[in-house]
C-alpha cells in the first residue's frame, strides 16, 4: 500500500472509531448530545416500521428493540472496520502469522478486519500476533474499548425496561381511573378538595419523571405499546381533559392549584414528544397529545368517559 493510502486509511479508521465513541458516549451517558446515528437509526426503523404495523399491529411493538439492536450492531461494526483500517496498511509486514494461516484477501483487508474483530471481541486466537510496539499496545487497547462496549450496552438495555415499566404503570392507572370515573360519575374535580388535590400531585410528580425519561433515554420513546391499558399515547388525551376540569373556574383553590400544575407538566411533556420525536409541534396541547397517538397509532380519541365538558389547558 502507498504512503498516501496508508495515511487515507489510518485517517479514516480514526474518524470512524471516534464517531462510535461520540455517539455511545452521547447515547448512554450524555442525554443532552447529539447521538447523531443512535437517534437516526431509531426515526428510520420507526418509520419503517409504521405501514408494516398498518397491516399487522403488533409490528409497531418490535420497533423499540430493532433499533436497540440496529444501534449496538452499528456501533461494533463501525468499531471493527475503524480498527482494521488502522491495521490494513500494516498487513501482513507488521503481523506474524502461525506456521499453516491462511493469510491474504482483498490485498490484506479481510486479515485486517479478522484482527480487528477478534481483538474487539476479546477472542484473541493467538494465530496472528503484532510484531510492531505501537500495534502491541494499541491491540490491547481495542480489546478494552470492545469490552467497555458490551458491558455499556448490557447496562443501557438494563436502565431501559424500567423505565418502560414505569411509563406503562403511569398508562395502566390512568385507564383504572378512567374507568373508575365512569362507574362512579364523578370527577376528580367533584372530590374532597385534599384527596383531589393528592391525585393531581401524583400524577403531576409521574407525568415529570416519565418526561424526564424520555429525555434522558429516547430510545424509549420507540418502545410502543399495542394494548390501550399500557399505552400512554392513548392514555394522554384524556388525563389532559382531566387537568383542564380541575383548572376551570369554580373548583376549590387547593385541588385547582395541583391540577394547573398538572396542565403544565402535560404541556411538557407533550412539547418534549413533539420537538425530540415525532416533530409535529402545535401551540394547542390537545393537537400534540393528538399527533403523540397518532405516532403511535393508537386512537387519540379519550374524551369520552371523561365527567363533564373539557376545555382547553390555560
Amino acid at each position: 500500500m502507498s504512503p498516501v493510502a496508508s495515511i487515507i486509511a489510518t485517517a479514516g479508521g480514526i474518524v470512524l472509531i471516534l464517531a462510535a465513541l461520540r455517539d455511545v458516549f452521547d447515547a448512554l451517558f450524555h442525554p443532552g448530545g447529539k447521538a447523531t446515528i443512535s437517534r437516526g437509526v431509531m426515526r428510520v426503523v420507526w418509520r419503517a416500521f409504521h405501514p408494516l404495523a398498518r397491516r399487522w399491529p403488533a409490528a409497531i411493538s418490535l420497533a423499540g428493540p430493532t433499533s436497540l439492536i440496529v444501534i449496538v450492531g452499528i456501533w461494533a461494526t463501525s468499531l471493527v472496520i475503524g480498527w482494521a483500517l488502522i491495521f490494513w496498511p500494516h498487513v501482513p509486514e507488521g503481523f506474524s502469522f502461525q506456521p499453516g494461516t491462511e493469510h491474504g484477501g482483498l490485498d490484506g483487508f479481510v486479515d485486517a478486519i479478522y484482527l480487528s474483530l477478534v481483538t474487539l471481541t476479546t477472542v484473541g486466537y493467538g494465530d496472528v500476533t503484532p510484531d510492531a510496539a505501537w500495534l502491541r499496545v494499541i491491540g490491547p487497547f481495542e480489546a478494552l474499548i470492545g469490552f467497555g462496549l458490551l458491558t455499556a450496552s448490557i447496562a443501557w438495555l438494563g436502565t431501559i425496561y424500567p423505565v418502560l415499566q414505569r411509563r406503562r404503570s403511569l398508562a395502566y392507572e390512568i385507564f383504572l381511573l378512567r374507568d373508575a370515573q365512569r362507574s362512579v360519575g364523578t370527577g376528580i374535580a367533584e372530590m374532597e378538595p385534599q384527596s383531589a388535590a393528592a391525585v393531581y400531585a401524583d400524577l403531576t410528580s409521574r407525568i415529570v419523571t416519565v418526561e424526564r425519561d424520555l429525555v434522558a433515554f429516547p430510545i424509549a420513546y420507540y418502545f410502543a405499546e399495542t394494548d390501550d391499558r399500557f399505552s400512554l399515547a392513548a392514555a394522554m388525551p384524556y388525563l389532559h381533559e382531566v387537568g383542564t376540569q380541575g383548572a376551570e373556574e369554580g373548583v376549590d383553590e387547593r385541588a385547582r392549584l395541583r391540577a394547573l400544575m398538572l396542565c403544565d407538566a402535560i404541556r411538557d411533556f407533550a412539547a418534549t414528544a413533539a420537538d425530540r420525536f415525532h416533530g409535529e409541534s402545535s401551540t394547542s396541547t390537545k393537537e400534540s397529545l393528538a399527533a403523540f397517538a397518532r405516532d403511535h397509532l393508537r386512537d387519540s380519541d379519550q374524551g369520552d368517559a371523561a365527567v363533564g365538558e373539557p376545555v382547553e389547558a390555560p
